[in-house]
């Protein structure tokens, strides 16, 4: 179709809030058997080449590894922080309202970010 044909890593979508979310992302998940310095890695390379979606959660194990990926790229001068777009996920555990903030905050230090987007 013509959107298929159009997507870029820099293509995006208005959200309500007059934020935008890209349409492409770069997903953290990886099985067990792949050490997480890949994951960080790969991110970094995505990053690199213009994705500025990315997607991860705590049930991926990898939060610590994603966050110093965004860091360094961040500090080098890849990409600025406010035209990232992270997103995650509240692990099932973690859903009772008493849970939700410490799991936020649990989740941010790992990354070291100070927000997520989504």
């Amino acid at each position: 179709t013509t959107l298929v044909r159009s997507l870029h890593p820099g293509s995006r979508l208005a959200l309500c809030d007059g934020h935008y979310i890209p349409l492409l992302g770069f997903g953290t998940y990886a099985p067990e058997a792949v050490p997480k310095s890949m994951g960080e890695a790969a991110t970094k390379v995505a990053l690199e080449v213009g994705y500025r979606h990315i997607d991860g959660a705590f049930f991926y194990g990898n939060l610590k590894e994603i966050g110093r990926a965004i860091r360094e790229k961040v500090t080098d001068g890849t990409v600025k922080r406010e035209d990232l777009f992270y997103t995650s996920k509240l692990w099932n555990t973690h859903h009772s309202p008493a849970l939700v903030p410490p799991a936020l905050e649990r989740y941010l230090q790992d990354l070291q970010l100070e927000y997520m987007d989504m």
